[in-house]
C-alpha cells in the first residue's frame, strides 16, 4: 500500500509528500532496494512511458523528477550504508560554450530514477573536465548535451579527448540535444543518440543491464 502511494506521489509530482512516504516505507521495515525499485524506479518508468506516448510533456516530467529527487535524498545515504551498488555511474554535462541545462537536468534526473549514480558537471564543460571526472569516479556512461548548432563541434572534441587519452573504449558515450541526430552521433563516434530523456534512460538501462 505504501509503495503504491509512493509511486502515485512521484508520478503526480507531489514533492512535499514523497519524503514522508519514503520515511514511512522505511519505518515499515521495507528494504531500501525495494523502496527504490518498486517505488521510485517504477514511478519514473511509468512517467517515461507516458512521455513517450505524448500523454504528458516536459513540464510534468520535470515535476515528477523533482519529486523523485526529494525521495532519493533520503534513500541515497541508506543505499550507501547498506553497501548496495548503484546500477551504474553516469557523468553528464552540457559541452563547452553551451549554457543550456533543462534537457541535461531532465536526463540526469531520469538516470537517477533508474538507479544510477549521477555526476552532473553543469554547463559549459570542457572536454578535459569530462575526461578527468570519468576517470575519477570510474564512470560507465558519459552523457554529452548541446542545444546550439554552434556548440555541436564541442561534442566531437570531447570524444576526441577520450580517444587521445587512449581510454575511449572504457566508456559508453551518449549524446543528445535539439540540433543533434543519429547521423551526427555516428559522425563524431558516439555510442548512442537519444532524442529525449526517457529514451536516454532506456538506452542507459539496457547498456548497463547487458554489462552486468
Amino acid at each position: 500500500m505504501i509503495l503504491e502511494q509512493l509511486r502515485t506521489a512521484v508520478e503526480n509530482g507531489k514533492r512535499k509528500e514523497v519524503p514522508a512516504l519514503v520515511q514511512a516505507a522505511i519505518e515499515e521495515g521495507l528494504p531500501v532496494r525495494t523502496i527504490l525499485d518498486e517505488g521510485m524506479i517504477a514511478a519514473m518508468s511509468s512517467v517515461g512511458e507516458k512521455f513517450r506516448l505524448n500523454q504528458i510533456f516536459i513540464p510534468e516530467m520535470m515535476v515528477a523528477a523533482r519529486a523523485m529527487n526529494a525521495g532519493l535524498e533520503i534513500l541515497e545515504p541508506l543505499l550507501t550504508d547498506s553497501g548496495i551498488e548503484p546500477l551504474g555511474r553516469v557523468v553528464i554535462g552540457t559541452v563547452s560554450g553551451d549554457m543550456h541545462d533543462i534537457g541535461k537536468n531532465l536526463v540526469g534526473m531520469m538516470m537517477k530514477g533508474m538507479g544510477a549514480t549521477v555526476y552532473d558537471l553543469g554547463t559549459d564543460v570542457d572536454s578535459k573536465t569530462f575526461l578527468d571526472k570519468a576517470q575519477e569516479v570510474g564512470a560507465d556512461i558519459i552523457c554529452l548535451s548541446a542545444l546550439l548548432t554552434t556548440t555541436m563541434p564541442s561534442i566531437g572534441e570531447t570524444i576526441k579527448e577520450f580517444e587521445q587519452a587512449g581510454v575511449r573504449d572504457q566508456y559508453y558515450i551518449m549524446v543528445g540535444g535539439a540540433p543533434l541526430s543519429q547521423e551526427f552521433a555516428d559522425k563524431v563516434g558516439a555510442d548512442a543518440y537519444c532524442a529525449n530523456a526517457s529514451d536516454g534512460a532506456d538506452v542507459a538501462r539496457a547498456y548497463l543491464a547487458a554489462r552486468h
